[in-house]
C-alpha cells in the first residue's frame, strides 16, 4: 500500500542558487545534499514535511525550467506568509485572493518556476 510521496523534482538551471533560495528565503531544511554523476542530488523540505523537492534536471529535461512547478504549498495563513516570504525577496505573480475553497498566491523561484501557496 502507497502511505506517501517521497519527492517532487523541480527542474533547475543552477542547484546552489536554488538551495539558496529554498533554505534562505522559504526556510527549507536540506535533507539530501551528495555527488550525482555532474550535478548533485538536493533534497529539500519544509521543517517536519514527509514530503521533499529534489532540485535536479536531469538531462534531456532542461525545457522544463521556468514552468508551472508540481508543487502545491499549504500554510495557515496565506496573506500573512505572503507578506513574511516578500520581505525575503520572494516575487509573487499573484497575491493572496479568495478562492471558493479559500486563499491562494503564486510565486515564483529564481529559474521562474511558478508554485501555488494555498490555505490549509
Amino acid at each position: 500500500m502507497i502511505t506517501h510521496v517521497k519527492f517532487v523534482g523541480v527542474y533547475v538551471s543552477d542547484q546552489l542558487r536554488a538551495l539558496d533560495f529554498f533554505t534562505n528565503k522559504l526556510g527549507f531544511d536540506v535533507l539530501k545534499n551528495v555527488a550525482f554523476g555532474e550535478q548533485r542530488w538536493i533534497e529539500v523540505a519544509p521543517p517536519g514535511a514527509q514530503t521533499a523537492l529534489v532540485l535536479f534536471t536531469p538531462p534531456g529535461m532542461e525545457d522544463r525550467i521556468g514552468t508551472f512547478a508540481p508543487a502545491v504549498f499549504t500554510c495557515e495563513d496565506v496573506r500573512a506568509t505572503y507578506e513574511e516570504l516578500r520581505a525575503r525577496g520572494v516575487e509573487f505573480k499573484q497575491a493572496p485572493k479568495e478562492e471558493a475553497w479559500g486563499v491562494s498566491a503564486m510565486f515564483t523561484d529564481p529559474d521562474g518556476n511558478t508554485y501555488m501557496l494555498g490555505s490549509n
